[in-house]
């Protein structure tokens, strides 16, 4: 279980159908060590704050596992490292298998996973995909936020070693199907999320009015 790759980006100007997008999405794989702060890695950032970045997702991590499937989906020969935003590619690590309130140690940085990813439309802007948001749902590989617990420095190449399995085991794939209503009326994985500490608020209420008697 390690990093493979460590990438960072800039907000830039992009077209998407007519529009200029400022998107922090474009990220590219970076050398050495870099500093892992409370909100973000050094050399990183976003461009809409309201609904990216902060402390619940301060990192952004992609299995690198799920980059195969990707090129036969989209029929693609290449798709670098950071070609799905993520800050961290990492391996050995599946949705399945990560649960909500995990604690991992990267390098001497310490973290926890927070959600998992939600795609936007800046997504489909990335891969020039219409239909990238809906397929990226249905694939159960949507990656998952950390925030960061202690900051310190990674590296590609550094271990990524789970410290701490969350008691409640909620997964990050039990979450999306939650989401998308997979698994909506499943009360007892509802009442589980909501003692995960972990969880951003927003997210609880999420919870709490899909548990609220109708």
């Amino acid at each position: 279980m390690k990093i493979v790759s460590v990438n960072v980006g800039s907000p830039r100007p992009a077209e998407w159908r007519g529009r200029r997008i400022m998107s922090g999405i474009f990220k590219v794989p970076v050398a050495g060590r870099v500093q892992l702060r409370r909100l973000n890695l050094e050399g990183d950032a976003q461009a809409d704050l309201s609904v990216h970045g902060g402390a619940d997702k301060a990192v952004y991590a992609y299995p690198s596992e799920h980059y195969p499937f990707w090129r036969r989906e989209l029929e693609l020969a290449e798709l670098p490292w950071g070609s799905f935003g993520e800050n961290l590619t990492t391996e050995g690590w599946w949705e399945d298998d990560v649960h909500i309130g995990d604690r991992f140690r990267i390098g001497n940085a310490e973290v926890v996973v927070t959600q998992p990813r939600m795609p936007c439309f800046k997504l489909a802007m990335k891969l020039d995909r219409d239909d990238i948001v809906e397929r990226f749902l249905a694939s159960d590989r949507p990656g998952f936020y950390l925030a960061v617990l202690q900051e310190g420095e990674v590296a590609a190449g550094d271990a990524m070693e789970r410290i701490h399995e969350d008691e409640h085991r909620v997964t990050v794939v039990d979450v999306v199907h939650l989401y998308v209503d997979r698994n909506g009326g499943d009360s007892d994985l509802l009442r589980r999320a909501l003692q995960v500490e972990a969880f951003p608020e927003s997210w609880r209420e999420h919870f709490r009015k899909r548990l609220a008697p109708s």
